[in-house]
Formats: structure tokens, C-alpha cells, sequence
């Protein structure tokens, strides 16, 4: 009896760890349309930044990563191609529940801006909760928090017509 039941746990153990596996994913479009899929592990490993923001009264640090390393680690460039034409192409961020924004890529360049966006992933030194994660964009110092999307699962690069 013991081991009809241990087969169909362990089936549903690996079932769930392969489903959180999937939600860690973070897929990046480059201009091209080519797909890179990103594991938490590759994300984690790129230097990581702090972000302290306060709202209504209260402050939260968020841990992440630059978004321009997270792009250039999935082979989008910045180097030299910021001009021209470049310089109206733009980061569609979309999100698990449908939500989308686009940010400027100027906006996410050294080059243009002292400005740092963040792909955070720890708040106040604890993974994202569900509500928020696994990853939210962090745009330090912006008015609005319009564009702090939560529950990012897609980074896509698009040249404006």
C-alpha cells in the first residue's frame, strides 16, 4: 500500500517543483524576435543592486538587477546602437495578469541617464510574495508607480513606426 501511495507523491512533488521552475523563467525578445529564456539562477548570478523607495510614509529595499545587464546578458545591445534609429526602439514589459508598459530604451542606458531600472526579486531581503513576483521592475524616483510592473514574465524589444 505504501508504495502505490509513494509513486503518485513523488510524480506530484516533481510536478509542482517543474510548475515553480516555470514561474522563475523570465523570457527576453530581442529586436530580431530571437527568444532567450532566462532560469532565477542566471538571473541571481548577474550583479545585483539595491533600491530603497518610500511611499505613503513607508520604505522598502529592493534587491535585483539592472535591467540593462539582465538585456545584455540575453544578447541585447546597447554599446554603440544607441542612435539613429535605435533611439526609438523601446522595452515592452509584460506581466503574468496581462498588464504592459514600455519603457524608453534611452531610459535604461548609463549613457543617457544616471536613472538605474532594477528587475528586483528580494523586498526587504525576502523573495516577492505571489501578489508581487517572482519579479517586479523597480524605476527609482518616478512619480508614478504606473510602471513598477509585478509578476514579469516577458521583456520584449520593439521598434517604434
Amino acid at each position: 500500500m505504501k508504495n502505490r501511495l509513494f509513486f503518485p507523491a513523488v510524480l506530484l512533488v516533481l510536478t509542482l517543483h517543474s510548475a515553480l521552475a516555470l514561474c522563475q523563467q523570465l523570457t527576453v525578445q530581442n529586436e530580431s524576435g530571437k527568444q532567450t529564456v532566462l532560469a532565477r539562477a542566471e538571473i541571481e548570478a548577474l550583479p545585483r543592486v539595491k533600491v530603497t523607495e518610500g511611499a505613503s510614509g513607508s520604505s522598502a529595499t529592493f534587491e535585483g538587477v539592472p535591467l540593462k545587464a539582465l538585456l545584455e546578458r540575453a544578447g541585447v545591445g546597447f554599446a554603440e546602437t544607441m542612435k539613429g534609429k535605435r533611439m526609438a526602439s523601446c522595452l515592452l514589459v509584460e506581466a503574468a495578469d496581462g498588464y504592459r508598459v514600455v519603457i524608453a530604451l534611452p531610459e535604461i542606458d548609463p549613457a543617457f541617464t544616471d536613472k538605474q531600472v532594477v528587475l528586483a526579486f528580494l523586498k526587504d531581503g525576502k523573495p516577492l510574495d505571489a501578489k508581487e513576483g517572482p519579479y517586479r521592475i523597480v524605476i527609482p524616483d518616478e512619480k508614478r508607480m504606473a510602471r513598477w510592473v509585478r509578476q514579469v514574465t516577458t521583456l520584449k524589444i520593439v521598434d517604434v513606426q
